[in-house]
């Protein structure tokens, strides 16, 4: 089993890279989507972020009002870490069972937005950052997630810099230019995994 660490800024095309990369047959483990799983209704993971934050976090339906959530943690640090005290073990659990589930032969892409700010590229063989400007990654997030300026800017300045997320990378796919750039980058990466998986 070969296991890779994919991850990039907010904006970058991260979700796009794991997308490609699973049509090539890599074991995708999301952290992103595993993370709305723990705090689903019913589950541990939404009760401790109720008694954690109150139930003005709820919608009316009972579920996570994640928009409501997102403007109280990303306007205090200290409120963004309690956060991630809940969520991350949960996380991590749920990613070591589905990784334990891709069998021995996989190469598994595990899609983690904070894999930088939580210092987990020593978990895997291998790094991936998806890499973007910073006025790439603006311009994504206005034009085509509907932020404002400066709540694209708060959720930037809430990761990692650019420079630290390259500090980690063993491979690094540009992604400032059109879709059609960046399909053979994921493919010559993946054809490195491929090849890197045969040798382990």
């Amino acid at each position: 089993m070969l296991t890779v660490g994919l991850t990039g800024g907010i904006g970058a095309g991260k979700s796009e890279v794991a997308r490609l990369l699973a049509s090539y047959g890599a074991v995708l483990v999301d952290s992103d989507r595993i993370a709305r799983e723990v705090v689903e209704p019913g589950t541990e993971g939404l009760a401790a972020v109720v008694a954690e934050f109150g139930t003005e976090v709820l919608a009316p339906d009972g579920s996570l009002d994640r928009p409501r959530l997102g403007a109280i943690v990303f306007a205090d640090e200290e409120r963004r870490k309690a956060l991630n005290a809940i969520v991350h073990p949960l996380v991590g659990r749920r990613s070591a069972e589905l990784q334990q589930a891709a069998g021995p032969d996989a190469i598994v892409v595990h899609d983690v937005p904070l894999l930088t700010e939580n210092g987990l590229a020593p978990l895997y063989d291998v790094v991936i950052v998806v890499d973007a400007a910073p006025d790439t990654q603006l311009d994504r997030l206005v034009r085509l997630r509907g932020m404002t300026a400066d709540e694209a800017r708060a959720r930037m300045a809430a990761q990692a810099t650019r420079e630290q997320r390259l500090a980690v990378a063993d491979v690094v796919i540009g992604n400032d230019g059109p879709l059609d750039e960046l399909e053979p980058q994921v493919r010559a990466a993946w054809d490195g995994l491929v090849a890197r998986a045969a040798t382990a």
